[in-house]
């Protein structure tokens, strides 16, 4: 019997569904994607049938199984979930051999990093960085492993202007700080794979309190207009964790350049610190 699938479905759901109902080399081929799904995305179905251990015949078979009309709809619906951000995407069967993982990792990061500069202007870098100083407030916020890049901004702006702050921490609702936020403040939003499902709710909202937004997401992200700037950062490798480097590249300029923006201020307030730090034996 023919499976019956939910439009919004997914193609890994599909799999999970279809997989007792298959012929014994279908259930083959369904548990090698359970296990690599990128392999489908990125390769064409001779390939994905060498790598599976069963026939191109097979492949075609599988995919009409499992709803698809052909091969390249299944692949397009799985380069579609890949960009949802799941890890699972990028394991593949036939890995980088190792003592070729080291160079690789560095050129992917390198490519990365190019990728991301290349699609950002340098104005507007330094318009963020006037914004950072002139702010009545910075707020950093960020889910997940965009907390990490939240924090790290904001552990630098903290020496640097008179009020960060990051958000949410553990339990704390959006709104508890959404409802102090003026139209003079700054909000630096980071939304890389995955994003939170909230995240668009909280752009409008922002948006309507008349905040200005600087935008941090992947490069999966379309060019969002409700934030004021908006920087995408390439995230892409052939290891099963994304590359971030690119990520962590940006932060460093908008942090040092908002450092340079603030002058004298910020050199004043960079003193002190360690002044104090000094008596309080923190250094």
């Amino acid at each position: 019997m023919e499976p019956e699938f939910h439009d919004d479905m997914t193609f890994l759901a599909r799999i999970r569904s279809s997989l007792p109902n298959l012929h014994r080399a279908e259930r083959k081929l369904g548990a090698f994607l359970l296990d690599f799904p990128g392999d489908l995305a990125s390769y064409d179905a001779q390939e994905l049938a060498r790598l599976s251990g069963v026939s191109k015949a097979t492949v075609s078979r599988f995919v009409r199984r499992i709803g698809f009309a052909s091969y390249e709809t299944a692949r397009r619906a799985a380069r579609e979930e890949r960009q949802t951000g799941s890890r699972h995407f990028l394991a593949h069967a036939e890995n980088v051999p190792h003592e070729s993982q080291l160079a690789t990792s560095m050129q992917e990061e390198m490519q990365n990093i190019v990728w991301t500069f290349e699609h950002i202007d340098a104005a507007d870098l330094d318009a963020l960085a006037e914004a950072i100083v002139s702010a009545r407030k910075v707020w950093l916020a960020g889910y997940r492993i965009s907390h990490s890049f939240a924090e790290y901004i904001y552990w630098q702006l903290a020496k640097v202007v008179p009020d960060a702050a990051i958000i949410p921490h553990a339990g704390e609702s959006l709104g508890e700080h959404f409802a102090t936020i003026q139209p003079d403040d700054l909000v630096i939003w980071i939304a890389l794979r995955r994003r939170m499902a909230n995240t668009d709710l909280a752009l409008d909202e922002l948006q309507a309190l008349g905040a200005q937004i600087g935008l941090i997401t992947d490069d999966g992200s379309q060019p969002d207009d409700r934030a004021k700037w908006h920087f995408r950062c390439r995230i892409e490798t052939s290891s099963p964790q994304f590359n971030h480097a690119s990520v962590m590249s940006l932060c460093h300029q908008i942090v040092t350049r908002a450092t340079l923006r603030a002058g004298l201020a910020a050199r004043t307030r960079l003193r002190r610190i360690d002044e104090i730090n000094e008596r309080l034996k923190e250094v």
